[in-house]
């Protein structure tokens, strides 16, 4: 089937997963090889309400790679109509209008959703709040894929900031899809993992185990994905959010107990939860990890767009 809104990671099932990552694989050769045109003509809007780096800059790469253009708002929280009290559904309905597909990230949580009722082109949902981020979870996946040569029967610690981490629910979804995959979640307690994903991984009969020892989890894994613990949704909860920061961090303590064909991902910023002398570390995936994040797009892209 044609690909149209991208909102949820529970859209899609493991032979689209398969399609997709085909689509990647054909799209590394497109950007080593220049580009391509196959998207002539079409226009994206990135249409931005939280700050962002590494997905609005690879969306915009991704489609200008493939010869479309771009139009696009940084921080329409503040520099839109958003800030006149216009809602999210009129200025969707205003923005379908200029653009082919429309690349969404909002502060609430089944924001994109919303959009994509009124919308009459794709959305693509960038992240909202501590909702979603479908296509974080898909470069995630293909990166899995990528450095361990199969996803079925991995085991992974997701760390840090479990509540707050929409990275980590929309990978939970993703890897519920596939066979004799255990998950261990290593969080500080105000920040656990949220019942709504633990019911649905009890549900699809996906193992998981709450730890609080880093350090013994490291060392039973194949992945370990690590997370910022995100100050910015504590809100006044100040005393919360420093008794949640600092408490797990990758260093050559961990590096020395991992297995060593293991890997370390992080959806990115960090801050201080992983040392930069683990960089050097060849199981360092992270910058890799971002580097996928291109292809996906460019992926996803071309599916929306051509079919």
């Amino acid at each position: 089937m044609r690909l149209f809104h991208i909102i949820r990671a529970q859209q899609f099932d493991r032979e689209l997963l398969s399609r997709i990552f085909s689509e990647a694989r054909e799209m590394e050769d497109v950007a080593r090889k220049g580009g391509s045109d196959i998207l002539f003509g079409k226009v994206m809007a990135t249409v931005f309400y939280e700050p962002s780096t590494r997905t609005r800059l690879s969306f915009e790469s991704a489609m200008m790679r493939l010869g479309g253009r771009v139009i696009s708002t940084e921080n329409a929280r503040e520099f839109s109509s958003a800030a006149k009290g216009e809602t999210l559904e009129d200025t969707i309905r205003i923005v379908d209008g200029y653009a082919d597909v429309i690349v969404l990230r909002h502060y609430e949580s089944g924001a994109a959703e919303r959009a994509a009722r009124v919308s009459s082109v794709p959305i693509i949902n960038a992240g909202d709040g501590p909702g979603q981020h479908p296509t974080q979870a898909l470069l995630d996946l293909y990166t899995i894929e990528k450095e361990l040569g199969h996803i079925d029967g991995i085991s992974i610690a997701m760390v840090g900031d479990l509540a707050n981490g929409r990275t980590v629910r929309s990978l939970c979804y993703l890897l519920a899809k596939y066979k004799d995959v255990k998950m261990y979640f290593v969080a500080p307690d105000v920040v656990r993992m949220r019942d709504d994903i633990k019911e649905y991984l009890t549900r699809h009969r996906v193992p998981f185990y709450e730890e609080e020892d880093l350090k013994e989890v490291a060392s039973k894994v194949d992945v370990i994905y690590q997370t910022r613990i995100q100050k910015e949704r504590f809100g006044d909860r100040i005393e919360d959010y420093e008794r949640a920061r600092g408490i797990y961090i990758i260093n050559h303590e961990i590096l020395d107990v991992m297995k060593p064909d293991a890997i370390i991902m992080h959806p990115l910023p960090r801050v201080d939860e992983i040392a930069p002398e683990v960089d050097e570390d060849p199981r360092a995936a992270y910058f890799r990890q971002a580097q996928n994040g291109l292809y996906i797009r460019m992926a996803l892209l071309k599916m929306v767009l051509t079919g």
